[in-house]
């Protein structure tokens, strides 16, 4: 049995892909038994030889005591039996499923693989993927048979960025496999490290799907929000006081407006209406969600012009300061943020946008959108737009934007963070 031989350290797991998922997890295991930690950046390898992880997302600390080797080579990869793949699922510009990093993946594996091995994937897919797109190329690359040669999993991640509460010994792991004995064997190896507990799901494709309407859920619920807030905003009362009463009821769902961004909320349901659309269903709700959503940072910015308007002030020469340009509060990833959108419709109208993040590098934002981060802020904007609350802007003071701004300049707090706060100036939030 695989589960035996990792347990006696006669073979080792092997990490494909060294992210904010693929990193705790390899991680995790290594201080239960021999790990391998494959990645083709060699720039991360390096870094991660010294105990750094350019995520962010695990300690110093989180490195000891584990056995792990971090390599790009191939040849170490051979000398693992139980693969895991954690690499990106994007989507292209035409929003749909981008699985050329999930491919190369498995071609990597595929060289790699050996009879007896197991290969279970974590990167979140449209129900069908791992059989139908990824067993084909571990086939090819490796020479084997699916299923009398080496077994498949998948077992989807549920990691989310900047949560120290919800890691993955805390999270319960849906795991699945090509048939009872595989499926076992994956459960009992994710057994080793998932404290919580592992659901055993009845088929890859149950898992595929389960992973893929969690988020999906959770895009439509925010997309609702969002909409109400929009209806909110012309009857002219606060999103966040209605829901705030709402929420006293015993079942109200509490969801709340905002940008969606990252990797996963705003990804994953396009890989599900994908594959809804080769199956010859119009998905219409769920891109309905998707469409209301990613129109929201053209939506706050141009609110944020109207106030403005409203002061009869000469759009010619306006200024406007946008603090935190990452996809979610306190993580330092860039990708995929829709603040990007606020700041694009602001320039389209000729607008000087100045923008600052307390955890965002630099380089990685002026290569991402080219654009650069402001090192001295100014005390002349026309409005401030708080889009990410990053915990270093929660205690700020209205005086500290009544500083920055103009007599009669406004806050936008995209997430209503200090509606308790202001009182002076002028104010807007979703």
């Amino acid at each position: 049995m695989i589960y035996e031989k990792i347990t006696s350290k006669q073979t080792s797991i092997a990490l494909i892909g060294l992210g904010y998922v693929g990193l705790p997890i390899a991680l995790a295991f290594a201080k239960k038994t021999k790990v391998i930690g494959f990645d083709i950046s060699e720039e991360k390898i390096k870094l991660l030889k010294q105990n750094i992880d350019p995520s962010n997302e695990v300690e110093t600390k989180d490195f000891e005591n584990c056995d792990i080797l971090f390599t790009n080579q191939l040849e170490d990869l051979k000398k693992a039996g139980f693969f895991i793949v954690a690499v990106p699922t994007p989507i292209d510009d035409s929003l749909n499923p981008d699985l050329k990093p999930l491919l190369a993946a498995s071609r990597t594996v595929g060289k790699a693989l050996k009879k007896g091995d197991y290969v279970v994937y974590e990167s979140t897919v449209y129900p069908g993927c791992t059989e139908d797109d990824c067993i084909p190329v571990l086939e090819k690359e490796s020479g084997l048979k699916f299923n009398i040669d080496f077994k498949v999993g998948y077992s989807p991640e549920r990691i989310n960025p900047g949560d120290k509460e919800h890691t993955l010994a805390r999270i319960i792991k849906v795991v699945s496999g090509c048939d009872a004995d595989s499926s076992e064997n994956i459960a009992k190896t994710y057994e080793l490290v998932v404290e919580a507990g592992v659901h055993r799901a009845s088929s890859i494709k149950v898992a595929e799907a389960a992973k893929i309407i969690e988020n999906t859920q959770r895009d439509l619920n925010i997309a609702l929000m969002n909409e109400l807030s929009m209806i909110f905003n012309r009857l002219n009362i606060n999103t966040y006081e209605v829901l705030e009463a709402a929420g006293t009821k015993w079942n109200f769902l509490k969801f709340t407006p905002g940008l969606v961004g990252g990797h996963c909320i705003g990804v994953d349901p396009y890989y599900l209406t994908y594959k809804s659309k080769q199956l010859g269903h119009n998905p219409t709700v769920i891109l309905s969600g998707r469409h209301t959503n990613d129109n929201m940072g053209a939506y706050v910015a141009q609110q944020t012009i109207k106030h403005i308007l409203r002061n009869n002030k000469n759009i010619g020469n306006l200024k406007v300061l946008v603090m935190g340009i990452t996809f979610k509060e306190n993580v330092k990833d860039i990708r995929n943020s829709k603040v990007i959108d606020i700041i694009r419709e602001l320039q389209d109208f000729h607008i000087q946008v100045d923008i600052v993040d307390a955890q965002a590098d630099k380089h990685e934002v002026e290569e991402e959108y080219n654009v650069s981060l402001c090192e001295n802020v100014s005390d002349d904007y026309d409005a401030i737009i708080v889009a990410v609350n990053h915990k270093e802007y929660l205690n700020l003071e209205e005086s500290f934007f009544q500083e920055k701004g103009k007599e009669r300049a406004i806050l936008v707090d995209v997430k209503g963070i200090f509606r308790h706060k202001i009182k002076n100036m002028q104010y807007w939030s979703l």
